[in-house]
């Protein structure tokens, strides 16, 4: 039983997988309700009455008002009563589906680098709106507008295992946790949904800036009382070994470099809600001088960002880019202590044929850094 007003493809929550599958294709981020309309759901199916203590927040059980809970049905918008997504029991991540289309693939008909960060963007938002964080602005709360805070990105990395291709089906996993005085961390992983088989991992470092002044700020303990209540009690990492790419240093490049590209001038279209080149052009620029060679041959397989710089639509950007030499730490991977060959996904990733770069994004006109950046390719499988 469903509330008053929901689309006809929610008839499809409990349906067979043939069902749910044909409902994927029929829109873009896959869903048939909102999480409150979820809640509705449990409160009328007996076998399936739990519901995660964030999730009765966020729905006003607190008060145990139906009219409120209506009420707060009136002001989801149509988008999220659509949308795939839903905070897990424990309401402390946010899982969603997508549906791989036709425009985010390249030439061997498998999603982009840049699809994958927009996925995990778009993720990381859905979270922070499912909570009741606002949409005017990436996942602010109450005290950050009130005193002109946005969020703004610090560092990403992404490890891609297997690429999905046109018509897969993902699922992506976020959560958030504190980091530190200076700002928070978000996770990802990302899922094929046809079987459960992780195809990648993510994770990436924010902190805030005042939308006024452009300068960084501490978070405050208001603001960390905001969002802490929906973070995992125990610290939950993507990428839980310690010696992870994730968190190497990324040494800059120095001129003269290999490769470049210079004058990339920002479009319109690359600023953001927050009003500067959104994070993953970022992307896009430091792949604009990789060697035809490689990328005709290879396909990336992790990127680690560090944003040093703000950038305006006004800035003119060079992309510059030199093989990175291998340390003897990359050697030390491929064995074990008594020489035998050390049995991890590391350490299969180094065995395959690995081409490793950095990168440097600069303003044109003063040379100051906006982006290093850390690349690693793998020899492209087989067509699909």
């Amino acid at each position: 039983m469903l509330s008053k007003g929901a689309p006809a493809v929610a008839t499809t929550y409990n349906a067979s997988g043939k069902d749910i599958n044909f409902a994927l294709t029929r829109s873009r981020s896959i869903g048939f309700i909102s999480n409150h309309r979820q809640y509705n759901v449990f409160l009328c199916n007996s076998s399936a009455r739990r519901v995660s203590p964030l999730l009765a927040v966020t729905t006003g059980e607190h008060s145990n008002s139906v009219a409120s809970l209506h009420e707060a049905e009136k002001e989801k918008s149509l988008g999220n009563q659509l949308r795939l997504g839903s905070l897990t029991e424990d309401g402390l991540s946010y899982k969603e589906k997508f549906v791989i289309r036709c425009y985010e693939v390249g030439i061997n008909k498998t999603a982009t680098i840049e699809t994958i960060a927009n996925l995990l963007q778009e993720v990381g938002g859905n979270h922070a709106q499912s909570v009741g964080f606002s949409t005017d602005g990436f996942a602010t709360t109450t005290t950050m507008r009130k005193l002109h805070l946005i969020w703004v990105t610090l560092r990403m990395h992404i490890e891609v295992y297997r690429y999905p291709a046109w018509s897969d089906v993902i699922e992506i996993e976020t959560w958030v946790q504190g980091d530190g005085r200076m700002g928070t961390r978000r996770d990802w992983i990302l899922k094929d949904y046809s079987n459960g088989e992780i195809i990648g991992r993510a994770t990436s470092k924010w902190v805030m800036m005042n939308e006024d002044t452009r300068r960084m700020q501490k978070v405050s303990d208001d603001v960390k009382e905001e969002y802490l209540v929906f973070c995992p009690r125990t610290l939950r990492l993507a990428f839980p070994e310690e010696n992870n790419n994730s968190l190497k240093k990324i040494a800059k490049l120095e001129d003269p470099a290999e490769y470049s590209r210079l004058g990339l001038v920002p479009r319109r279209s690359d600023l953001d809600m927050n009003k500067h080149v959104n994070n993953v052009t970022y992307i896009g620029w430091a792949l604009e001088s990789i060697p035809p060679e490689i990328i005709d041959t290879h396909e990336l397989q992790a990127i680690t960002l560090d944003y040093r710089r703000e950038c305006q639509q006004d800035d003119i950007v060079d992309s510059l880019t030199s093989y990175e030499s291998q340390s003897p730490d990359d050697e030390q991977h491929l064995t074990g202590t008594n020489g035998s060959a050390v049995v991890s996904s590391e350490t299969q990733r180094n065995g395959q044929d690995l081409s490793r770069f950095l990168h440097l994004l600069r303003s044109s006109g003063t040379g100051f850094e906006i982006n290093r950046c850390r690349t690693e390719w793998r020899k492209k499988p087989e067509k699909r």
